[in-house]
């Protein structure tokens, strides 16, 4: 089968291992990290074994290379990573707000609290929509009326033709 002119990426030559592979421990995967996690598991079980050879190891790692030795200043910009502990957090501490996460929840509040009042009829923009609600009921009003006379005098014409 042609693959075309380049052939730097492998994807028709994967293959996968079946549940039945998996069930019997026979696929194709690399089982390097529990070889590793064993290796692991066998030297602390070693460390434990050796506690007496352990103290005379100590000694020796204490012991500094070089200038760490003699000069024992910390470093003032060394920041050192803190990690708080779930039972350290103290819940009721307030955060500092950006500028812009403050500006958009005043913006938010103020939204709520203009449609709070245009609801209640108090704000410029729902006073003009309730005059103007008004006069549109009031000119429905007359038409109907003014229909309903209409109407009548229909009515009032053909029954006195039918006379």
């Amino acid at each position: 089968m042609g693959r075309g002119k380049y052939k730097s990426k492998p994807t028709g030559r994967r293959q996968f291992s079946t549940p039945e592979d998996l069930l019997a421990g026979t696929s194709h995967r690399p089982r390097t990290f529990k070889q590793k996690e064993a290796e692991h598991v066998e030297e602390e079980s070693e460390e434990a074994s050796g506690d007496e050879s352990g103290e005379e190891s100590e000694e020796e790692t204490s012991k500094k290379k070089g200038t760490q030795g003699i000069i024992e200043i910390e470093n003032p910009n060394l920041v050192k990573p803190k990690s708080v502990k779930a039972r350290d957090v103290d819940v009721g501490k307030t955060t500092e707000l950006s500028r812009r996460e403050r500006e958009e929840l005043e913006k938010q509040r103020a939204h709520e609290r203009y449609m709070r009042l245009q609801e209640q009829g108090k704000t410029d923009q729902a006073k003009k929509d309730l005059e103007r609600l008004a006069l549109i009921r009031q000119q429905r009003a007359e038409a109907a009326k003014k229909r309903e006379e209409e109407k009548a005098a229909k009515e009032q014409k053909k029954a006195e033709a039918r006379k």
